[in-house]
C-alpha cells in the first residue's frame, strides 16, 4: 500500500523525482524514485534531512508554536517537501526546482488522510 502511495504521488506530480516515507529515526519505511532521482541519490539526501525535521518540531513545542506539519527545503538542485504523519513518521517529496511544489504538497496531505489508519499512534 505504501509504495502504491508513494507511485501515485510522484506520477500526479509534475517535476518530482520520488517520494519516501521514513521514521524520525533517519529508518526508511517505503521509497519510490524515477530514474533521475535513483541517480540524484535521494534517498541518502533525506536521511541527511531528518535532522532537520527533528529539530523544527524540537523548536516549535519548545516556543509553544505547536506540532511542526510541513517543512519545505529548497536547494539549488532539488525541493524537498516534508509532511509529518505523527510524531514518528513522515513523508517526503523530492522535486526539481522547476517541479510543481503545490500540487505536491497537496498530494502528500492526501496520502497523510489516505495513511493515518496505518499511522496510529
Amino acid at each position: 500500500m505504501f509504495k502504491e502511495t508513494l507511485q501515485s504521488i510522484v506520477e500526479k506530480t509534475d517535476g518530482s523525482l520520488g517520494a519516501l516515507i521514513r521514521g524520525a529515526d533517519g529508518l526508511s519505511v517505503e521509497k519510490f524514485f524515477s530514474q533521475e532521482g535513483v541517480d540524484a541519490n535521494l534517498d541518502a539526501a533525506a536521511a541527511e534531512f531528518t535532522s532537520l525535521v527533528r529539530n523544527a518540531s524540537r523548536s516549535g513545542k519548545d516556543l509553544d508554536l505547536g506540532e511542526l506539519r510541513e517543512l519545505v527545503v529548497a536547494l539549488g538542485k532539488v525541493t524537498l517537501a516534508m509532511r509529518l504523519f505523527n510524531k514518528d513518521y513522515f513523508g517526503v517529496l523530492a522535486l526539481k526546482p522547476e517541479g510543481n511544489l503545490g500540487r505536491g504538497r497537496y498530494e502528500l496531505r492526501k496520502a497523510e488522510l489516505q495513511l493515518a489508519k496505518e499511522f496510529a499512534v
